[in-house]
């Protein structure tokens, strides 16, 4: 997927070029990702940064890797929190925009950010997070480009506190009432069967539920005729047009690599993850119902007793169609992201 949240250490990823999130001279190579990039290069970066002349705040300057396993090292200088009324969020904005911009120039496939300014700098995270995630999803709408937002300490992520409370409450209204049905549903079959060999009852509980094919909501007897047989790919397709979108507009805004639309389009029979399937809903701003149409076109059903289900369903609810955003709530509550 073109923007993918990762916890990892910056050092480590196998990218084109990684970002480091670097003070004003450029010269010193202290602390935090800044000490760790200029440890893991070795002596060369620092040299080269040195004559640089230094950076301001919401610019960007590029280095070679050395001892990195990335061809570029891209330094920005993030903004220092003094309450948000000095323009912080829109500097902050700069520095990915810069960074991006610098890597696009130099041909890179592939970029890896830390979390700009949440450190030393104090910059709120959750709103540090939701700059990045903005000023990423605002280039990549655009460009083609493999982007990850590194997270090497879970304290380092946060989303909204009233965000999350809110989806903690959604979760825990929907998931425990599920799994309170599944456990009645047990204890019924348990009643029903008092012999049951122990094989065969787990074999029941484990046993799939059948695949459904989805029924759209034609507005003719032929259109129902025709979808009837709909494929997956065939649906897509055809409300992607209904949509008015582009395929670029439409695989963007899922955040799917081009690669996979591409075998989607061209494989009539294309069958699809789950989270693609929900990627391509949200970027088609699809209601539950009709998503729920979609996945069951697929083969798959939303469900009570899945977090990542119940989390999506939370979002749509709601109106709010920003796969970004919704794969930075998943991520909070360690979830798979939406996209391919």
């Amino acid at each position: 997927m073109p923007l993918q949240i990762v916890r990892n250490d910056i050092t480590h990823m196998q990218v084109d070029a990684i970002v480091n999130a670097a003070n004003a001279s450029l010269s010193d190579g202290g602390g935090g990702v800044d000490g760790c990039i200029h440890r893991a290069a070795g002596p060369e970066l620092l040299a080269e940064c040195k004559a640089l002349g230094g950076c301001e705040a919401g610019h960007a300057k590029l280095t070679k890797g050395y001892a990195l396993p990335c061809r570029y090292v891209i330094h920005t200088v993030g903004p220092r929190w003094c309450g948000g009324a000095h323009g912080e969020r829109e500097l902050l904005a700069a520095c990915y925009r810069s960074s991006l911009a610098l890597a696009l120039e130099h041909g890179c496939a592939s970029v890896a950010f830390p979390l700009i300014a949440s450190g030393v700098y104090g910059f709120p995270k959750d709103l540090a997070l939701r700059t990045a995630i903005d000023a990423i999803g605002d280039f990549l709408l655009a460009h083609d480009m493999t982007v990850y937002l590194v997270i090497f300490d879970r304290k380092a992520y946060q989303i909204g506190s009233k965000l999350f409370a809110d989806i903690t409450a959604y979760i825990d209204d929907r998931y425990v009432a599920a799994h309170s049905d599944e456990r009645r549903a047990r204890q019924r079959r348990m009643e029903a069967y008092p012999v049951c060999d122990a094989s065969v009852c787990m074999q029941a509980d484990a046993a799939p539920a059948p695949r459904a094919v989805g029924v759209q909501h034609p507005g003719t007897l032929k259109d129902a005729l025709e979808q009837l047989d709909e494929s997956f790919s065939e649906m897509l397709l055809r409300k992607i047009d209904e949509c008015g979108m582009t395929d670029a507009e439409c695989y963007k805004k899922a955040n799917i690599d081009r690669k996979l639309f591409s075998k989607i389009r061209t494989d009539k029979l294309y069958r699809p993850s789950k989270p693609t399937v929900i990627a391509f809903a949200i970027a088609l701003e699809l209601p539950l119902d009709e998503l729920k149409d979609m996945l069951l076109k697929a083969g798959f059903a939303l469900s009570h007793s899945s977090k990542f289900d119940i989390i999506v369903e939370y979002f749509v609810e709601r109106g709010n169609y920003n796969v970004f955003e919704i794969n930075e709530a998943l991520f909070a509550f360690d979830q798979s992201l939406i996209g391919a």
